[in-house]
């Protein structure tokens, strides 16, 4: 049997990178897979990719009308949800000298707001139990230049996990942070303007990692679906670090 048959899981910023690799192992696993992005042209992409086990939706998870949208979709068509994959996020570097209210909005909004009424609004529909897995960061444990914003925000997912890991117990529901290291993805290259410059990034983040190597987004497919399921039934408040062992020497 597979690990997640029959369950339901949904996947905010699951068309790309890391949430689309998840995406692509839950279905493996047996799983029904509501994801959904803001960029319709990459909605369409991935829902060829996954085929009839998964809905690809259009929304935004800093807008509650998109979210509530969602809901009422997961609710009309499977009515109960299992795990759900807080993974939608960005990634934008600003010294504390350049750093402006609109950066700093714009980060939070997305990676440290978005989550918790993603969470609210689903709450009502993991009727049985289940779990919920928050996509954090090895940067919420290290000091970076020009991530005052960002490591902020991963830094308040972990603060969420152990919250709720209280709040929820009672319902049946563990929560846990996935922290990835630096993943070889598209947000990567969002970080550099020209291919010498990722060069450069990649040379410089690879003198961290003791691994010596970047990180693939399905390795970090194979974490969540540990944390989603119960191979990991006696976890809940914790941080799984899938980082090289950047964040731990």
């Amino acid at each position: 049997m597979s690990t997640l048959s029959g369950k339901v899981a949904v996947i905010s910023g699951g068309t790309s990178g890391i949430g689309l690799a998840i995406a692509q192992r839950f279905v493996a696993e047996g799983a029904h897979v509501f994801l959904f992005g803001r960029r319709q042209s990459e909605v369409n992409q991935a829902a060829e990719l996954l085929g009839p086990n998964a809905t690809a939706l259009q929304a935004d998870v800093t807008k509650f009308a998109d979210i509530d949208q969602v809901a009422a979709t997961i609710r009309a068509k499977k009515g109960v949800i299992d795990i759900i994959v807080s993974n939608a996020g960005l990634t934008e570097e600003a010294s504390i000298e350049t750093l402006t209210p609109a950066h700093f909005d714009k980060t939070f909004n997305l990676n440290a707001r978005a989550p918790v009424f993603l969470v609210q609004k689903l709450l009502p529909l993991m009727t049985r139990g289940g779990s919920i897995v928050l996509v954090s960061s090895a940067m919420h444990l290290k000091g970076f230049p020009g991530h005052t914003a960002y490591a902020a925000t991963k830094a308040a997912l972990r603060s969420y996990a152990r919250t709720w890991a209280a709040e929820f117990k009672d319902r049946g529901i563990r929560v846990n942070t996935l922290s990835p290291g630096v993943i070889d993805t598209p947000i990567l290259d969002s970080q550099a303007p020209t291919p010498e410059a990722r060069e450069a990034l990649v040379n410089m983040y690879l003198g961290m990692i003791p691994l010596g190597r970047l990180g693939r987004a399905e390795e970090m497919a194979n974490a969540a679906l540990f944390l989603a399921s119960d191979q990991s039934s006696y976890m809940t408040g914790s941080d799984l670090m899938g980082d090289g062992g950047a964040g731990q020497v």
